[in-house]
């Protein structure tokens, strides 16, 4: 295991009403009480930035010094929250995270870590939603693959305002696992890239603790 005492993973929290929470306020609770808590960088933006100025540098410095960079949120209307979006236009600038000259997340790790409000049968063709859950993340996909990062299968709790007490502890409790067992356990799962979605097999990649399709408030 690397060495813990070194902060090598950035998390990147966004809800817009965290007290709200149920699903995004665990996981954030069971990093806090576990022992990878000392290898991570905790950034919650919407405590950071309740003015929506946000602090460009010293985001990328967190950026710089992370080799796992990991967004913590609800899926609002099939995308980020607003804040998150809103990070990701004023943070990852040309030059800097992408084009000529923008080298500065090469070879990082970028992870997705969300909750929907639709379960899984509602991701198909046939379902609410007309579209796997992966086509809607395929912008985190590209995003991460124009920054020159390494995009890891994201772990998802579906139905998340419906979720049990013991399945949104599941999931909070793998999501605090991983962290501790970075880098071991992502090595052999890489996702496929863009335009090769069937190259993993759905039941070969890490378990998808399946909140909203159109607004969570998990």
């Amino acid at each position: 295991m690397p060495d813990s005492s070194a902060r090598d993973i950035l998390v990147l929290a966004a809800h817009p009403d965290l007290g709200r929470s149920n699903t995004t306020r665990a996981v954030l609770q069971a990093l806090r009480a576990s022992p990878a808590a000392g290898r991570v960088e905790l950034r919650d933006l919407y405590r950071l930035y309740p003015d929506f100025h946000i602090h460009v540098e010293a985001e990328q410095r967190a950026l710089e010094a992370a080799r796992l960079v990991v967004m913590v949120h609800p899926i609002y209307w099939y995308s980020m929250p607003a804040l998150q979006k809103l990070w990701l236009d004023e943070v990852l600038r040309l030059g800097w995270a992408y084009g000529p000259g923008g080298t500065a997340l090469h070879g990082k790790d970028f992870w997705l870590v969300v909750s929907t409000g639709g379960g899984p049968e509602s991701y198909n063709p046939t379902g609410h939603n007309h579209h796997l859950i992966d086509e809607f993340l395929l912008p985190y996909q590209q995003s991460a693959k124009t920054c020159g990062m390494h995009y890891l299968p994201p772990q998802i709790l579906h139905a998340a305002h419906r979720a049990s007490d013991a399945d949104i502890d599941a999931h909070a409790q793998l999501f605090a696992k991983r962290l501790l067992h970075y880098p071991d356990w992502c090595q052999s799962l890489a996702a496929p890239e863009v335009g090769d979605e069937e190259a993993v097999a759905l039941d070969e990649r890490p378990p998808m603790f399946s909140p909203l399709d159109a607004g969570d408030a998990e």
